[in-house]
């Protein structure tokens, strides 16, 4: 019995491997069922313009990420592939967060950042990025990014092998979503108090 177990798993490990990324498609491409395209699918429905008035606008004054995905963008369902674009105004960062979906490959048009992550032994990975960089963070793993430049903006593009790489922020993740303040009190071996006042910080105001 264990060694048919064992001989099954080979093909688990495959099944699991091919499932983790974005399903194949058997067609040129998915047209969603209610698009509402003028007349039928031309060059319009593979074009994209909500980039437009980021990349030329002016800086924004809080850290601002704009996206290119199947949610906005419907012709990318089934082509594994979209793109952030991310601007970082002078002391701004975008927190530790994961994309469950895809791995993220980032390149810096302007400025600098000061990027890492964490692999599963708790190792951190970091980096200093000029214009011009690239770094890729694995999928899956706690990431960041900071613009530590106190005077001068930063912009940069990311690429994700996920049509909706997915995007979990830590922070928001663990003091928002309703865990019990006294298992994160324990966790975190701090007192309730203090996990209120965290949650408190996190909580948009009305």
């Amino acid at each position: 019995m264990a060694s048919n177990f064992l001989k099954s798993i080979p093909f688990f490990l495959f099944f699991a491997i091919v499932m983790a990324g974005d399903p194949d498609i058997t067609t040129d491409f998915v047209v969603p069922k209610n698009y509402s395209g003028n007349g039928p699918v031309d060059g319009n429905f593979f074009t994209f313009t909500g980039l437009c008035n980021v990349v030329n606008s002016d800086y924004t004054q809080t850290f601002t990420v704009t996206k290119a995905t199947t949610t906005n963008f419907p012709a990318l369902d089934g082509q594994s592939v979209s793109y952030a674009f991310l601007q970082f105004p002078a002391g701004a960062f975008n927190p530790p967060h994961t994309h469950p979906h895809s791995a993220e490959l980032l390149l810096v048009l302007k400025g600098w950042l000061n990027v890492g992550f964490i692999d599963t032994n708790n190792k951190l990975y970091k980096q200093t990025l000029a214009a011009g960089d690239m770094f890729v963070f694995p999928k899956g793993l706690v990431h960041y990014q900071s613009n530590d430049d106190p005077n001068q903006p930063s912009t940069a593009i990311s690429a994700f092998g996920s049509a909706n790489a997915g995007t979990v922020s830590i922070p928001l993740n663990v003091f928002t979503s309703g865990i019990d303040d006294n298992i994160l009190a324990r966790a975190f071996k701090i007192d309730v108090a203090t996990i209120q006042k965290l949650k408190a910080g996190l909580t948009p105001k009305a």
